[in-house]
């Protein structure tokens, strides 16, 4: 059981970690045909865009980043406690 919660963990820290990475690429000029890029962006993608869908338009700052690792926070807690 406790092998399962550590992969758990273990997949949470790294879309933490994939999200993070995001955020940094988006403050320099990244060559888009990298594989390692497109897999930062095609597998971050499905989690922050329906966040950017539900929030306001105007904004200035992508805080959707920061709301998907709450989220991720969240969830990863909901799982390990439905685990034990």
């Amino acid at each position: 059981m406790y092998n399962l919660i550590a992969i758990v963990q273990v997949a949470f820290r790294v879309l933490d970690f994939l999200i993070i990475a995001r955020v940094i690429l988006s403050w320099v000029r990244v060559d888009g045909d990298n594989p390692v890029i497109r897999f930062i962006y095609e597998s971050t993608e499905p989690i922050l865009a329906p966040i950017r869908r539900l929030m306001p338009g105007h904004m200035m700052i992508d805080f959707s980043p920061l709301i998907a690792i709450l989220i991720l926070e969240m969830v990863e807690k909901l799982v390990i406690g439905l685990l034990l």
